[in-house]
């Protein structure tokens, strides 16, 4: 098998935290210049944004150097530029690093947070402001966390060593343990394990439950009670055996106890404005334990958060 040749390194630097965009022009096609395909390729940017850039010498070739909008189209060439991120509001709640090595960074993450960029929230998501306060700008995910999940998230420092620690996940070689806020059913029979396969299908928002061999698996477990208003608040302790998208929030809706705070389930509600950081979903990822596939050290982190919902319940639910 022939291996593909990995393309050459950015030469542009990261501008706060997120890696310039790379092109590579395609073999074949009908364009004479550079600026013919990109002006096509990037047209959602608005017109005359593009001649912008070229103006401003924004589109960079591998040797660094400003490539001129006339430059003759060349196959398979790659091109570099940054793009114009609009500003967001900044997540009110403290990013921890909870371990720190040569290999890994461990990080605690508040709810609202994006893990990686994407969509709207670029400069604002975990991966992003630990290059920046860290210093390092090669740090990437081994995993996601849904944006409105709080807990831990492992990053990788080196790119050579990235595969290996997403393998764990891949593997299911990764000990997640989460932990909830949902109403306390007293005929609700814990602890149980939940099999159902889940379908999370592109551009809707919510994933749902179909017929058909289970491929999502979560372990659900009561750890307490108390007396909530005018219901029972249980706390509760889930151990997912399988990594679909929201699979835990779709398996505690099915059983009748939806998490506080979930947008989504087990109704859609109305999107709330950027910087509406009120109610947040009471979801936590509590710990993470694996075997370091790099140094064979045995790694158990666990998060420092609260769920508020459980410790304020009044103040969780009464913000306006």
């Amino acid at each position: 098998m022939r291996r593909r040749t990995p393309p050459p390194p950015s030469p542009l630097p990261q501008r706060d935290g997120i890696d310039a965009v790379r092109v590579r022009l395609p073999l074949t096609g009908p364009w004479s210049t550079v600026r013919e395909h990109l002006a096509e390729r990037l047209s959602g940017a608005g017109a005359g944004v593009v001649d912008g850039m070229f103006d401003a010498g924004r589109f960079v070739g591998a040797d660094g150097r400003a490539v001129p909008g006339d430059a003759p189209y060349q196959p398979g060439m790659f091109v570099w530029f940054h793009r114009d991120v609009p500003p967001e509001v900044p997540v009110p709640f403290p990013l921890e690093v909870v371990y720190r090595d040569e290999h890994i960074v461990v990080a605690d993450k508040p709810h609202f947070l994006a893990t990686t960029p994407r969509g709207g929230h670029v400069t604002q998501t975990a991966l992003a402001l630990l290059r920046r306060e860290l210093g390092v700008p090669s740090l990437g995910a081994a995993h996601r966390l849904d944006r409105l999940t709080a807990g831990l998230v492992l990053f990788t420092v080196r790119p050579e060593e990235r595969g290996a620690y997403q393998g764990l996940f891949r593997d299911r070689r990764v000990r997640k343990e989460y932990e909830a806020v949902a109403p306390y059913d007293p005929a609700l029979t814990l602890p149980r394990t939940v099999r159902s396969r889940i379908l999370k299908e592109r551009g809707v928002l919510a994933a749902r439950e179909i017929p058909g061999e289970p491929n999502a698996v979560s372990r659900v477990e009561l750890i307490e009670r108390r007396p909530g208003p005018g219901f029972e608040l249980g706390r509760y302790r889930l151990v997912p055996g399988t990594g679909q998208t929201h699979q835990l929030r779709v398996h505690m809706t099915a059983l009748g106890v939806p998490i506080l705070g979930d947008p989504l389930y087990p109704e859609v509600t109305a999107p709330v404005p950027a910087g509406d950081f009120r109610r947040p979903l009471q979801l936590l990822a509590r710990k993470l334990e694996f075997t370091d596939p790099v140094t064979g050290r045995e790694h158990r982190f666990s998060s420092g958060r609260s769920l508020e919902a459980w410790t304020a319940y009044e103040d969780w639910a009464g913000r306006q």
